[in-house]
């Protein structure tokens, strides 16, 4: 079993709040929009990352991280993008790849909504933490954590702070 904490649209930003839940996970995925590549480094130093860059980040960040990160964990097939839409609403840079390697778990970030829902026609499973950043419109800080267990995605939770 792997337990997988969920974060995008940091801008710039981590504290001590988001480090604790950071602490209590096995890896740590960013749906882009990293902003200081400080926040990563930080997040590297305490547990494994996967992360994707998003519009906002620099060349650096680019260099560092990939657009799309297609992976594996356990059983279960993963694709991070940043700016990728949700069900019924896909981005069209990668609609019709969605539809040909369609992955089990689907995660975005970028709107700074945060959103867990299936696909019913692709049969995967949308997640977009919102954000954990102070930037933007959003109220409420939020991110996601959740088990990963051979091919169950299970005891998911959604983690709110104060702005």
């Amino acid at each position: 079993m792997t337990k997988i904490l969920l974060l995008s649209d940091t801008h710039s930003f981590i504290d001590d709040m988001v480090l604790k839940y950071v602490k209590q996970a096995d890896e740590v995925w960013h749906a882009g929009d990293i902003g200081d590549l400080k926040v990563t480094d930080t997040l590297k130093s305490l547990r494994p990352l996967r992360a994707v860059y998003g519009n906002i980040d620099t060349a650096e960040a680019r260099t560092e991280f990939p657009l799309d990160n297609k992976f594996m964990c356990e059983k279960v097939s993963v694709w991070i993008t940043h700016i990728g839409g949700y069900p019924g609403h896909y981005n069209k840079r990668i609609r019709e790849a969605l539809k040909i390697n369609t992955p089990r778990l689907f995660i975005t970030g970028h709107s700074h909504i945060l959103k867990v829902m299936p696909d019913k026609k692709l049969n995967l499973l949308h997640m977009n933490p919102g954000a954990i950043g102070k930037h933007g419109f959003h109220k409420v800080r939020t991110m996601l954590r959740f088990e990963i267990d051979g091919r169950e995605i299970k005891n998911l939770e959604v983690i709110e702070l104060a702005r």
